[in-house]
């Protein structure tokens, strides 16, 4: 049974950063692609960043994307022998508030625009960003 859990969500200032953690189970996380959504009160989920296989080979070489919005700012990353992937948000800005969620597909590949349809996903953590 495929589970996602998501924690490391809070309170933070413009400028600040959080790292958020998605500990997956049911699953070999290494073997699938995983990505984050958000979705802020009032607005559409987006797709916020996601990374392939990686399974050292070169096809498969563990590629990350990003939404222009965090581009240069959020960091996505996986611990295979953990099972366990992450966002890294930093210089946080109020409009990056929003309930963020891991998900997966179960397939090797993805895009920022597949991450919001995949069908596996947790139950989000509340980011907010204010003084």
């Amino acid at each position: 049974q495929v589970q996602l859990v998501e924690s490391g969500g809070g309170l933070v200032q413009p400028g600040g950063s959080l790292r958020l953690s998605c500990a997956a189970s049911g699953f070999t996380l290494g073997r699938y692609t995983i990505g984050w959504f958000r979705q802020a009160p009032g607005k559409e989920r987006e797709g916020v960043s996601c990374i392939s296989v990686n399974d050292g080979s070169t096809y498969y070489a563990g590629s990350t994307y990003y939404a222009d919005s965090v581009k240069g700012r959020f960091t996505i990353s996986r611990d295979n022998a953990q099972n366990t992937v992450y966002l890294q948000m930093n210089s946080l800005k109020p409009e990056d508030t929003a309930v963020y969620t891991c998900a997966t597909d179960l397939r090797m590949t993805c895009s920022i625009r597949s991450v919001v349809g995949m069908n596996y996903r947790g139950k989000g953590t509340l980011v907010t960003v204010s003084s």
